[in-house]
């Protein structure tokens, strides 16, 4: 497995790898279908980026993580602090693939001056919490009772990692 800087050409693969998740019913955050050019634009070459990995295996794209500063004017966060997102697919999960884009993003992060990343989860998303507890990150917020798109109301648990 390589972890490398994700570029354009891995659009749709990530693109590909996203909407799996989203078609499972995955408890993402994200539930619109993605296409190659938002993928592009928002976890490849978007304003504010630190950083973006890919785990790749005989070229084809495992897993992919984000890191962008939070710049959110409506969940404003203190100077310092990026945001976090982690997609693995499917078939690679519980193989590392996640361990290897951290160890990535983190050494990218500090190089960057990150002082501290959010990690912010679906509660019903026990995967993705356990994944980030096992990173180290600690819950330090939850926000209550966000609606998703079907009116399906659900938690949110906000963790933080300090570099």
């Amino acid at each position: 497995m390589i972890i490398r800087d994700a570029t354009a050409a891995d659009a749709a693969q990530m693109t590909d790898l996203l909407n799996e998740i989203i078609a499972m019913g995955g408890p993402t955050a994200y539930q619109t279908p993605f296409d190659t050019d938002r993928m592009l634009h928002h976890c490849i070459a978007r304003s504010g980026l630190v950083s973006s990995q890919v785990a790749e295996l005989d070229g084809a794209v495992l897993g992919f993580q984000y890191l962008a500063w939070a710049d959110d004017p409506d969940d404003p966060m203190p100077e310092g602090w990026a945001i976090i997102a982690s997609f693995v697919a499917s078939s690679a999960a519980g193989k590392g693939v996640g361990q290897h884009l951290f160890a990535a993003t983190k050494a990218v992060a500090i190089k960057a001056g990150v002082k501290t990343i959010d990690a912010t989860i679906r509660a019903d998303n026990v995967p993705g919490l356990r994944y980030y507890s096992g990173l180290g990150f600690v819950d330090y917020d939850r926000l209550v009772a966000i609606p998703l798109r079907d009116g399906t109301v659900v938690d949110r648990v906000r963790k933080r990692y300090d570099l």
